[in-house]
């Protein structure tokens, strides 16, 4: 099993999440973070470190959301190895709970 970022994450990008992964399954884009699903270990620790609440278990995916576990797999094997925190998107908060984000998605 794995964990997921989700569509809130788009124009957010914060990166607490980072911070305490032990295995560094996350992989930064443009304007969003995904998880390689192959690298997490399931620790659990990402999920509530989160602030836009856009990390969620494989087993608790919203039915809406499903197509974020093929796009985080898809995107971690060609966007680089994320490690440390960084300061989030300048306009993070005003797009933080936002619905309908992927197409603002940049690859």
């Amino acid at each position: 099993m794995t964990f997921v970022v989700l569509e809130n994450c788009i124009k957010c990008k914060y990166t607490d999440c980072v911070d305490v992964c032990p295995v560094d399954c996350f992989h930064e884009g443009p304007n969003f973070l995904v998880i390689d699903p192959d690298e997490c270990i399931d620790c659990t620790l990402c999920e509530p470190e989160c602030p836009a609440e856009a990390i969620v278990s494989e087993d608790d995916l919203p039915p809406d959301q499903e197509q974020f576990l093929a796009l985080n797999e898809e995107l971690s094997q060609i966007w680089p190895v994320i490690t440390t925190k960084k300061d989030p998107l300048p306009d993070a908060d005003e797009w933080n709970g936002v619905p309908d984000k992927l197409k603002y998605l940049e690859r």
